[in-house]
């Protein structure tokens, strides 16, 4: 057994002299991170539903759903002469999209029951594995913050290739 596993490749990799690769990081389950709607990344697909928060046994989500907009005095009286008129009247919606979305990484056991029940798989775990800190606030994360960075971040436009006088593209 141990020759076996003497001529096998060692696992560990010393940082900070290496790192590890990208490719490996698929399996690894950092802290959660809420995912962006297809068209709109900066935009949640969350929908407030509570789920998550409900499920978490370590209580480490909290979630706040927006209220619905408030009404006008002209818009309250012609909805009051509406309904007087004996017309079907609908008060305005909230938005579905959530208010507040925070997350305490130092309180979470990595379960992963949030983003199993959530209905519209709106929660997924990141790749990220160089976390340190001796402050526990560092590892209290706004959710929404991080998805409109990181959806910034990816919708930055890149830099056009440096040409030469000839039109040719530099190395």
């Amino acid at each position: 057994v141990t020759g076996k596993y003497f001529a096998k490749p060692t696992l560990t990799v010393h940082y900070p002299r290496k790192t590890v690769e990208d490719d490996l990081l698929t399996s690894f389950r950092g802290h959660i991170v809420l995912v962006g709607k297809p068209k709109d990344p900066g935009t949640p697909k969350c929908i407030s539903c509570g789920m998550c928060q409900a499920a978490c046994p370590s209580q480490c989500i909290k979630l706040t759903k927006r209220k619905p907009p408030k009404l006008t005095d002209e818009q309250k009286k012609a909805m009051e002469e509406a309904k007087a008129r004996g017309e079907k009247v609908v008060k305005p919606k909230a938005p579905k999209d959530p208010a507040t979305f925070t997350y305490d990484f130092s309180l979470c056991s990595l379960c992963g029951t949030c983003a199993d029940n959530c209905p519209v798989g709106a929660i997924a775990f990141s790749h990220e594995i160089y976390q340190a800190s001796t402050d526990k606030k560092d590892f209290q994360y706004d959710l929404l913050a991080l998805l409109k960075e990181s959806a910034g971040t990816a919708a930055a436009p890149k830099a056009a290739p440096k040409t030469t006088s000839s039109g040719e593209e530099a190395a």
